[in-house]
């Protein structure tokens, strides 16, 4: 799982017949998570500026219940409290 902030969106009008209604986020992740910023599926409804928490691989398909949809990240969580974190 990594930590990390929403630092923008993506809009895609082609895509994967599973992916349809998905809404996709841009990830910083947090120092020493991941190297580098990702986009992941949103389902929780997560917003720019918000930290949050990303399930990657198999559980990420898992984590939003689309089993058979092409996602590598996908948030599963939305941090409310927490120590600082550095991005």
């Amino acid at each position: 799982m990594i930590i990390g902030k929403v630092t923008g969106s993506i809009v895609s009008t082609r895509k994967n017949e599973n992916l349809v209604g998905s809404k996709f986020m841009v990830i910083e992740p947090c120092q020493g998570m991941a190297q580098s910023r990702f986009v992941a599926v949103d389902n929780v409804g997560a917003g720019i500026g918000e930290i949050v928490l990303v399930a990657t691989g198999s559980a990420a398909r898992i984590g939003c219940n689309m089993e058979h949809s092409p996602i590598d990240a996908a948030i599963v969580g939305i941090v409310d409290s927490g120590t600082e974190l550095e991005f």
